[in-house]
């Protein structure tokens, strides 16, 4: 399969059009991990403030309004070149809306061609750092040997185990799964 296949395989719709004009855009200009610096940033900035939520998905803002706030916001924020060209062009084709989805699809772009997995792991109580290291072991090996970068949550509600999200897949090996499922085949048999 090309790069190119794979690349439509793991983005796709819209959004994903639009993250891969920006990564071949970011490419072409050798400023992908600039990009996704200031792509993280940018999404921060959205995630702190309720108005800008509202802002982004609102469609009584016109296209220049939207352009003009954006302009003043990115300035301010020091998001400049590549990255702030692609937002104001975004918010000029009224997609800003989307914009969080075009985010998230870049970075998968550019996680996979420095081959790079990401994985979300939720545990009742936090991990020792060689349980860490095991953990991303053993996924690097589930991924065929790709760099794995892990994010850990703690979340006591799961009372033991541990739940594992890698790309699309999900295992859940949660103690509180397990037994929600117990008392569900033991209610079928009584």
């Amino acid at each position: 399969m090309t790069d190119l296949a794979q690349e439509t395989t793991i983005v796709s719709g819209m959004a994903g059009r639009y993250a891969q004009a920006l990564y071949a855009l970011a490419q072409e200009q050798n400023a992908t991990e600039q990009v996704a610096a200031d792509l993280t940033a940018f999404s921060a900035l959205v995630a702190e403030s309720a108005d800008l939520q509202r802002f982004i998905k609102s469609p009584v803002f016109s296209a220049d309004e939207q352009v003009k706030a954006l302009t003043a916001l990115l300035a301010r924020a020091g998001i400049a070149g590549v990255t702030a060209n692609f937002l104001k062009l975004v918010a000029a084709k009224r997609r800003l809306f989307a914009v969080g989805d075009m985010i998230a699809d870049y970075h998968k772009l550019n996680d996979f061609a420095k081959g790079l997995a990401r994985a979300e792991v939720t545990v009742a109580e936090p991990l020792k750092d060689e349980h860490v290291s095991a953990l991303k072991a053993a996924l690097a090996e589930l991924t065929g040997g790709k760099t794995v970068e892990v994010g850990i949550k703690v979340d006591p509600a799961i009372l033991g185990g541990l739940i594992v999200r890698l790309g699309s897949r999900m295992v859940d090996g949660s103690l509180k799964t397990k037994l929600a499922s117990l008392r569900t085949r033991m209610k079928e048999v009584g």
